[in-house]
């Protein structure tokens, strides 16, 4: 008889710690994982990391003990580090695939398993389906003796390839000379440490929040948005600093706050980025974006001559068309992207530092930066909506509600034309103004999310509701123990 049954969501598996993220499940998933690792590789080689959760550390021993008795080799990281570093390490040491335990930027309570491609990629679709078969095929999967490890299991400081890698990616020794002041918000994540042994040391000098280790994270989810990191942005908007990097529990989302304390949205974020790409490196390329992600890129793609693919949520598809159109940019609106050269795959440090980078390079503040962008391509409102629905409930009321957008779909939402409608992931209505509103079920929690984005927050809030009164429902709280995300 198999054991109870694993699924993974758009990257990775999660659950609640000492409920069904359990050692008994996590060796299953790792033994799941070896299975496919031997079908790419004659001497596979592994590579283990973990963030700060609780017994994190653990639970890598845990994997790599599996992997050894599989006869597969494992680099096992010597601290809690970013999932990306592991994506990149696996580039680096030309390894079969990374296991990282975490569960980003999920709250104390859940921790995870996320898998790495050879690529350094999240796994596409067909992968999860041949790892979930593995691993739902298994009942029960004994501990190994911990003798099997010997000599094959290696601890590994990741941080000096990682650190070369970034350097090749953006010039680190003009920021470290730039005499900036930067502030990394660490949210108690594994990204501590990273950004100031990069560039600080210099005339630059790096400030580390809530860099200790935590893993209840100081009662908040790591999760680099407000109201999580509202304390954070108080602190900016006492003066004083030039730029702050916020990262997730595993640091590859990033978010940012400006000199004067202001959040810059992830949407804005991705628009500033493609720009200074674009316009201050001269750099082109396709760029992938999901369905939730900002229209901006889209009226600066075509003032560029480059093509904008639009893709559903996850990195599991981003990815794969970041490789195909040999893209330059890649993001999705939960604060995770991706650029050529580097990792198909987010990177909440690198990402952080060409902020400061585009700061020295355009001699401007970045709320100045945001205000040429704003100027390009016009203003520009987002926010979400999170609507937490009843467990026991939610299959037939998410069936019930996409069945209502699918055979009633509206003419006009807020009193704006529908033009096209998208129905591969949720439903995304894009409307004659411009403007968009999207509807998303999660397949894995009790989940509903409505997105938009239009030309000030008046506008977006009018098109959430009427969404939301369309298929009967409202935005209400949650307990934070319910509250996981998908990744």
């Amino acid at each position: 008889m198999a054991g109870q049954p694993i699924k993974f969501g758009t990257d990775g598996w999660r659950g609640i710690t000492a409920d069904d993220f359990t050692f008994d499940n996590v060796r299953r998933v790792a033994q799941g994982t070896a299975q496919y690792m031997k079908t790419r590789s004659s001497d596979p080689l592994a590579i283990v990391g973990y963030d700060c959760r609780f017994a994190s550390e653990d639970f890598a021993q845990a994997v790599s003990e599996i992997f050894a008795s599989n006869g597969i080799k494992s680099l096992v990281f010597d601290r809690p580090s970013p999932t990306q570093v592991a994506s990149w390490t696996v580039i680096d040491r030309k390894a079969t695939g990374a296991a990282v335990i975490t569960a980003s930027h999920n709250p104390y309570q859940f921790n995870g398993y996320k898998y790495k491609t050879e690529t350094g990629s999240a796994v596409p679709s067909e992968v999860i389906a041949e790892l979930e078969r593995n691993i739902n095929a298994l009942d029960h999967v004994a501990p190994p003796d911990h003798n099997v490890s010997h000599g094959l299991v290696t601890s590994y400081d990741p941080r000096q390839p990682y650190y070369a890698q970034i350097a090749r990616m953006v010039d680190l020794d003009a920021i470290k000379d730039a005499g900036l002041r930067i502030v990394h918000e660490c949210m108690y994540g594994s990204g501590y440490g990273y950004i100031s042994e990069m560039v600080g040391g210099g005339r630059t000098l790096v400030t580390e929040l809530h860099n200790q280790r935590n893993p209840l994270f100081g009662g908040i989810n790591p999760e680099p948005i407000p109201p999580n990191i509202d304390s954070t942005i108080s602190f900016m908007k006492v003066g004083g600093q030039d730029l702050c990097i916020c990262t997730d529990g595993d640091a590859d989302r990033v978010g940012i706050i400006d000199e004067t304390g202001r959040f810059i949205n992830q949407l804005q974020v991705f628009a500033m980025l493609m720009l200074y790409l674009f316009e201050t490196r001269g750099q082109r390329g396709p760029v992938v974006k999901t369905v939730n992600m900002t229209a901006m890129v889209d009226k600066l793609g075509a003032e560029f001559g480059e093509r904008v693919y639009e893709v559903p949520v996850g990195f599991k598809n981003i990815a794969p068309k970041m490789m195909e159109t040999n893209a330059l940019l890649g993001g999705e609106e939960s604060g995770g992207f991706a650029v050529r050269g580097h990792i198909p795959e987010r990177d909440g440090i690198l990402i952080g530092l060409l902020f400061a980078d585009m700061i020295v390079k355009s001699g401007k503040p970045v709320s100045q930066i945001l205000t040429g962008l704003e100027e390009r391509v016009g203003p520009h409102a987002y926010a979400r909506h999170d609507i937490h629905l009843v467990r026991e409930t939610y299959e037939t009321d998410r069936k019930r509600i996409l069945e209502t957008l699918e055979k009633n779909e509206p003419n006009e939402i807020a009193g704006v034309a529908v033009q096209r409608v998208r129905a591969d992931d949720g439903f995304k209505f894009y409307l004659a103004d411009g403007s968009w509103v999207l509807l998303r079920a999660s397949g894995t929690e009790a989940l509903i999310r409505i997105y938009s984005e239009a030309a000030d927050q008046e506008a977006v809030e009018a098109r959430l509701r009427a969404l939301e009164d369309i298929v009967g429902i409202r935005q209400h709280a949650a307990p934070p123990a319910l509250r996981a995300t998908s990744p």
